[in-house]
């Protein structure tokens, strides 16, 4: 039995959202594809235990497509990352949507290897585009996990 519960975010969850993003990712704002999103007023959803925030979820719709703007598992290998993606699975279903994505760099070896293993498929490498998107959040750092310089962003999705 899993010990955390998943819900729908509310306007009341929105200060701790800005707060994890700000401390997790160095702003709200999050740029994919050369497409800016303030992921705080995304819909989203936010995975809670014993009372407390321990994940979170953000994500676009855009015709058929949904895009996963943000996740963060803030306590890792108890399923939680699994459930904010089959919340977010149910959602862009019913919204009629075919396809789910996501963008992750080429520095989180980590991130590659759990989207991997729940199903999506890698779709493109674009070279270079994080030089592209450090101009519209400079906030983005040079190198990231393991001292890898961070320059690609890389593109998964999985078919609904």
């Amino acid at each position: 039995m899993k010990s955390f519960q998943i819900r729908p975010l509310n306007k009341d969850d929105k200060t701790w959202v800005a707060s994890l993003l700000t401390e997790h990712w160095g702003s709200v704002k999050m740029v994919t594809r050369g497409k800016i999103y303030k992921a705080d007023e995304l819909p989203g959803f936010v995975a809670v235990q014993e009372g407390k925030p321990a994940g979170l979820l953000t994500y676009q719709i855009n015709g058929k497509d949904c895009e996963i703007v943000t996740m963060n598992s803030l306590v890792e290998n108890q399923g939680i990352g699994s459930a904010l993606i089959d919340a977010v699975k149910s959602a862009a279903v019913t919204a009629g949507c075919k396809r789910l994505w996501l963008i992750t760099t080429n520095d989180n070896t980590a991130a590659l290897r759990f989207w991997q293993k729940r199903g999506f498929s890698l779709l493109a490498i674009h070279c270079n585009a994080v030089e592209q998107s450090r101009r519209l959040k400079p906030e983005i750092p040079l190198s990231g996990n393991d001292g890898i310089p961070i320059r690609d962003e890389i593109e998964l999705e999985m078919t609904l």
